[in-house]
């Protein structure tokens, strides 16, 4: 029997849109962390700093890589943490944003140092921000997929998630532009003035303490109807950890789904690693007409992923949905540089370039908005196959090791970016309209085309991915005859009747 926890007038069965609310927003400081850290660090202790591009390169790779380990470890121990009163996540992520948004701060403010000593403050401050992270992030994904049975719901609370997620990153960019970037007598592009990120810093590591606290806070009601781990099953422990380890990846839909996600991952790791670099050397936009092109185009895909996507499950199976948008999530980004190649995109500093990359922009955010809603909520779906088949819940080790193959190929991704960076010679402190043709030619060539290839892998992956609407169905039906159900509340009105 498991250990339950109760409550009374909570209905496990539903979600309140306060709730789906609430379980969002901590996404959005989760983007607020890791966005600019992703998109600008090594860009800032690169070109502002001087960091050599193979050290300043080398840190993201590290770092993302050592969070990923740590990623399924603490889905692990979250899927066996015992608490009556706080359940199995909200201890986790009631610890975390206090030494979440420290670590963020002293990313952007390292002291008055150089060369080696400068690489290993961003490597240790940037461990400490994505392991803290971790703390709070995969439990709170877990929560997710527990929060509902319900196939369409699941893509409803995976919408404000993702929704959330967006909010935090080009919305959030966009203000920081305004504020914190705007242009100077001495930097017309505020993106190489150094004081521009120690505000930012400041400011945005207060926003990520309180937007983490509150969504841990305003979600704790629901404890009494999220699983408790069962009345036999041990806590954490070494062994444990990798059986839970095998029956995730014995699954055959989880395992291609991490396959691909490995693919995929590659290429946006490659493709962010280089946003920067791309946006005020290759395209020539100030850090203003950046951020508007991130909000404008951004705006638009997330917000139709937000309200398309459980549309769409209605209309096809998630696995044709994520194929799809897999492919367009590979080319749409893509196709500005393609276009200039081929002498068919505006030029530099001409109105319809601003218009161009902020349109090629949205559709990739629409995509890329509905394939990870997709996957986000079939991953609830494999975690029902799994706790049919093992009789134990598993969301915490399912949503870990997602997020591990992310980081680890994004980790690669940056690694790659910054080998393709050294090997053109890109030059450090480099100046808009400056740098050698063919070097610019190359970047494009590293962003675009050659970063589209991993993304069709990553589609042809996806495609191995089998369960139906009909499937799922049927799952669910085994778990309410078993008594393996989604909410503790629900295991105790099983373990009632039985007795």
């Amino acid at each position: 029997m498991a250990e339950t926890s109760s409550g009374a007038g909570i209905d496990p069965r539903t979600v309140p849109t306060r709730t789906r609310f609430a379980f969002g927003v901590g996404s959005a400081a989760e983007t607020l962390s890791l966005y600019p850290v992703g998109v600008l660090s090594m860009f800032y202790y690169n070109q502002v700093l001087g960091l050599d591009v193979l050290l300043a390169g080398l840190v993201p790779t590290i770092s993302i890589f050592a969070d990923a380990v740590s990623d399924p470890l603490l889905g692990s121990l979250s899927d066996r943490w015992r608490s009556k009163k706080w359940g199995r996540r909200h201890p986790f992520m009631l610890i975390a944003p206090l030494p979440v948004a420290i670590s963020f701060w002293c990313v952007f403010n390292p002291p008055d140092v150089h060369g080696l000593t400068l690489f290993w403050w961003f490597l240790v401050w940037s461990i400490m921000l994505r392991t803290f992270m971790t703390v709070y992030h995969v439990p709170h994904l877990a929560m997710g997929g527990e929060l509902s049975k319900e196939y369409y719901e699941r893509t409803k609370i995976m919408s404000y998630n993702n929704f959330f997620g967006w909010l935090g990153g080009p919305p959030v960019h966009k203000v920081n532009t305004l504020v914190f970037f705007a242009v100077t007598i001495e930097y017309s592009n505020a993106l190489l003035n150094p004081d521009s990120y120690n505000a930012l810093s400041f400011s945005n590591a207060t926003a990520i303490f309180v937007v983490l606290l509150a969504s841990a806070w305003f979600t704790r009601d629901r404890i009494p109807t999220l699983p408790q781990p069962a009345e036999g099953q041990s806590r954490f422990g070494v062994m444990d950890f990798f059986r839970d380890l095998f029956k995730a990846f014995s699954n055959r839909n989880y395992l291609f789904l991490m396959i691909a996600l490995f693919a995929l991952s590659l290429m946006l790791g490659v493709r962010g690693a280089l946003q920067a670099y791309m946006t005020v050397y290759y395209w020539e936009l100030s850090a203003n007409e950046f951020a508007n092109i991130l909000l404008i185009g951004s705006f638009a895909g997330y917000l139709g992923g937000f309200t398309l996507s459980a549309r769409i499950h209605s209309w096809f199976d998630k696995r044709a949905t994520i194929v799809a948008t897999a492919l367009m999530l590979s080319v749409f980004p893509a196709m500005p540089v393609i276009l200039r190649l081929v002498g068919w995109f505006p030029d530099n500093g001409t109105f319809w370039l601003f218009w161009g990359i902020a349109g090629f922009t949205a559709l990739g955010a629409v995509s890329g908005s509905i394939l990870n809603i997709s996957v986000m909520s079939a991953l609830a779906d494999i975690a029902d196959e799994n706790a049919a088949r093992y009789g134990v819940r598993q969301e915490g080790v399912l949503y870990s090791a997602r997020t591990f193959f992310a980081k680890l190929d994004a980790s690669l991704g940056h690694g790659l970016a910054a080998l393709a960076l050294a090997w053109m010679a890109f030059p450090e402190k480099a100046q808009p309209g400056e740098v050698e043709a063919d070097v610019i030619w190359w970047l494009g060539m590293v962003d675009s085309p050659l970063a589209i290839v991993p993304g069709v892998i990553a589609a042809m992956f996806y495609a191995q991915y089998r369960i139906s609407k009909s499937q799922y169905e049927a799952t669910r039906q085994a778990l309410a005859e078993s008594g393996v159900d989604a909410s503790g509340a629900d295991q105790a009105d099983v373990a009632a009747e039985r007795s």
